[in-house]
């Protein structure tokens, strides 16, 4: 199945500064690409400036850009409690017009260093079997209060929910519970993983050529040649978004010569 690969850009926010992020943004937006993400953590693991907030972020880039689609690659749903995200969502789905794609995931292992931020905020760190369902319960709660139950703010329209992952179990979340999956773009069973993930939303009873598939690499103009073995491998997958990522300092002029290759 050979489908029309969308180009986004994430915008890496480790020690970036957001005046840096918006006109990075602002560029990619005017230069063609099709959308744009961030990274949901709190403190710079390297020991450089913490990063910028990413729904605080991804709320002004609503307003700073006009065109591109918008979202968070991908929240820890232990950060945010999931029925004040349903309504986090919602909003920012009205002040983007429509734009946002809601990446959620489990967050971190005990063994990543991004178990030292949940601690500074006093959330601990369960196993994987846990934090997985959590993403599960989370999906639930949010679809339950989208429906519009209990009076809270219905999105118009309901914004896919994009699960990222590294292995089968969270492919198999993705496709049961959500509309989406998000892995790296050089993983060596990335066929593997996109074809559970899509066997699982039919299962579901939903159509698999609706699922968004969303892998994430470098910026790198390889991946920018529609002709290279990188770019049809993941043609031929049936990839529906490829996420390049960028850091600070942000080249404007390379986001501006990309947008020329998309």
């Amino acid at each position: 199945m050979i489908r029309q690969m969308k180009i986004d850009l994430l915008l890496m926010p480790m020690s970036a500064r957001w005046a840096d992020m918006r006109a990075a943004a602002v560029a990619a937006d005017e230069a063609g690409f099709h959308g744009l993400w961030t990274w949901d953590h709190l403190r710079d693991t390297d020991g450089g400036e913490a990063p910028p907030e990413a729904w605080t972020v991804l709320t002004a880039l609503a307003e700073a850009t006009t065109r591109v689609m918008l979202g968070p690659l991908v929240l820890n749903v232990a950060n945010r409690q999931p029925g004040v995200l349903a309504n986090m969502a919602a909003t920012l789905q009205a002040v983007s017009g429509g734009r946002l794609l809601l990446g959620i995931g489990a967050g971190g292992s005990r063994r990543t260093p991004y178990a030292v931020e949940q601690a500074a905020i006093g959330q601990k760190v369960d196993g994987d079997a846990a934090r997985a369902q959590k993403v599960v319960e989370a999906i639930a709660l949010i679809r339950k209060l989208w429906a519009g139950e209990a009076g809270f703010m219905r999105p118009e329209p309901a914004p896919p929910i994009i699960v990222g992952g590294f292995g089968p179990r969270m492919a198999g979340i993705a496709g049961r519970h959500g509309d989406g999956f998000n892995t790296q773009a050089m993983h060596p069973q990335l066929a593997d993983l996109a074809k559970r993930a899509r066997d699982e939303h039919a299962a579901s009873g939903r159509d698999p050529k609706t699922f968004i598939m969303t892998v994430f690499a470098g910026l790198d103009e390889r991946w920018l040649d529609a002709g290279s073995r990188g770019r049809q491998r993941l043609e031929q997958i049936g990839v529906d978004r490829l996420i390049l990522l960028t850091g600070p300092p942000f080249d404007i002029g390379a986001i501006r010569r990309a947008g020329r290759l998309l």
